[in-house]
């Protein structure tokens, strides 16, 4: 029973975090030195190493989030039912 009223907490959650982790990757993408908005594969105007750097950070940055935000629902669940929604 808890699994099924949880799926649609973590849909929401889900979405909400994805848009959390975009915002936070733009944010890094700035402090760490770069103007403007990050490279797109498909920009002729951009290096292999940029594209594909930008990649891997949004990756790590994306997959951060997800993993924070499942935790957070997971354990706040438990919390307040007694049962890990696995």
């Amino acid at each position: 029973m808890i699994k099924t009223l949880y799926k649609p907490l973590g849909l929401v959650a889900s979405v909400l975090g994805g848009v959390l982790a975009g915002a936070a990757f733009k944010q890094v993408w700035k402090l760490i030195g770069h103007e403007g908005e990050p490279p797109e594969a498909k920009q002729p105007d951009r290096s292999w190493g940029e594209v594909l750097s930008a990649a891997a950070l949004q990756g790590a940055i994306f997959g951060l989030v997800k993993a924070a935000i499942d935790r957070a629902g997971a354990s706040g669940v438990a919390k307040a039912t007694g049962t890990w929604p696995a």
